[in-house]
Order: C-alpha cells, then structure tokens, then sequence
C-alpha cells in the first residue's frame, strides 16, 4: 500500500518547531544526518525552507544554486545572502553555455532542458565534493508525487528517483503548498520576488526564460527577448504588486490583476522590441 500524504496537525496551523523534529529523528533513524547533504537552492520558498528546516535539524548541509546570463540577478543576490544568514556553504555553477548547447534549435518550454542539465551537474557535483545524498524541496503538490507514491519502496522521502546514482531527500514532500507557506512565515523565510506571472499557478522564481512561446524553437535571441522584455515589465509589477509578464515573441501578455493603465504601460515596453 502507498504511503499516505502527511496532514500536519489535521490540517490546523503548523509548527516549524514539529516540522524540526521530524526531520531531524527522520535523518537519525536513517542514517542520513551523519551525511553530508547538498541542497539543490533556487532562492524560491521551497528550496529555501529545506535549506533552513535542515540546517535547524542538525544536518551537514551545502547549497548548490545554477544560474545562467539569463537568470533574475535580484534572486541570485538574495540567495546567496539567505545562505549567509544561515551560515551555509553555498556553491554556484554558471550554466550558460550548456543551456545554449542543449536547447538552442528545440522547441521549449527550455524547462525541461535545463532540468536535466541541472540534474546532471548536481550529481558529479555532489559525487566529487563527497556528498552522500541530493536534497531537493519538492512538495506534495508537486508532480513527482504521483511517481514517488507508485515507485519508491520505502519511505518518500528519501528515494532514488529519478535514478541518477545518488539517493535524492525530499523533506518537504509529505507537505502541501499551504503548509509550506505557513512554515516559511514562521521561519521569516521571504525570498525576493520578480512578481512574474509563471508559466503555470505558482510563484517561479529566478528564470524568463520560461516565457519563450513553447512552439518556437529556441535561440539565444529569443532566450535575450525574454529577459530584456521581461525585466523591464517585472519593474512594473513590483510597483504596482501584481504579477505580469510577456511571452516572446507572440508578446502576449498574461497578467493577474491588471487594470487599463498597467497594460497600457505593458505595451508600451513591448513596443520598444517589436
């Protein structure tokens, strides 16, 4: 039988000072805390809570943050102060020419390809630096879920899917989206936000280059559209605390809340680069 999905106190307020605990006689009972462990930290919510719920645990853990020209600079700065605070190692690995080697000339979303570049280094990273296992911060509204629950024999949160050749820790896997927000305001956790609109219902951090039209094949070009235009727009949002962004180079725009005089702002940017 799957294992079933963690409801935190029936579903009430939840305490980080639990949340602590669990993982820290989860990392006891297995071994794992003994390890050291390299958090995959994007600078978004989820990643940053594994990061600070298994420093206060008491695990040996690192960050491990990609980036490439593309990335959020603002996002990049604001992780790299987060891991500061916390006292944490933190490495980080300019992806850019593997992106343009890997994606250029495909169709997107340029996610996926630089997924997989991401977990490709992480785990030569990890196995040459004598990291014993890959933490991530997926959770349970996460698609991997489904996988998780079908395929891991064991406990969720620790499984070695995908099957890379080093064991990947969820610790936040049994938690909803909900739950992570609540134990991120306890922690103080408020990571640096481009108020970008996302290619799907949540908050992505760190990246435009999810706004390249997905029937496009990609060139460096576009992958400099996305973020010129992008970055500009994001400015906007911020001031007007809404969530915006433009897909290139269709130059639609998706908007959450916008009124007459943002989009009219909007277009103007848009403007500039048609």
């Amino acid at each position: 039988m799957a294992p079933k999905l963690f409801n935190p106190a029936g579903g009430s307020f939840f305490m980080l000072e639990k949340a602590i605990k669990e993982a820290k006689e989860f990392g006891e009972k297995t071994g794992i805390i003994n390890e050291r462990i390299l958090v995959l930290f994007s600078g978004g919510k989820d990643s940053s809570l594994t990061l600070y719920l298994l420093k206060k645990a008491g695990y040996d853990v690192s960050a491990l943050t990609f980036f490439h020209k593309w990335s959020w600079p603002e996002v990049v700065r604001w992780g790299m102060k987060f891991t500061k605070s916390l006292g944490v190692e933190h490495y980080l690995i300019n992806i850019t020419d593997a992106l343009l080697q890997k994606a250029t000339g495909k169709k997107g979303p340029i996610c996926i390809h630089c997924k997989k570049i991401m977990l490709w280094n992480a785990k030569w990273f990890a196995l040459n630096n004598d990291f014993g296992l890959i933490a991530k911060g997926d959770n349970a509204n996460d698609k991997i879920i489904g996988t998780l629950l079908d395929q891991c024999p064991g406990d969720i949160r620790l499984c070695e899917i995908p099957k890379i050749g080093i064991p990947i820790f969820r610790p936040l896997i049994r938690y909803k989206a909900v739950d992570i927000e609540r134990m991120a305001d306890e922690a103080h956790i408020k990571p640096y936000r481009m108020y970008e609109h996302g290619r799907r219902r949540q908050w992505r951090e760190g990246c435009p280059l999810q706004y390249i039209d997905e029937e496009e094949k990609i060139t460096k070009e576009l992958m400099d559209l996305a973020f010129k235009i992008n970055y500009e727009v994001s400015k906007i949002a911020r001031r007007e605390r809404i969530r915006v962004s433009v897909r290139v180079p269709s130059f639609e725009i998706m908007c959450w809340n916008c009124n007459s005089r943002v989009l009219e702002e909007v277009k103007r940017i848009i403007g500039k680069y048609q």
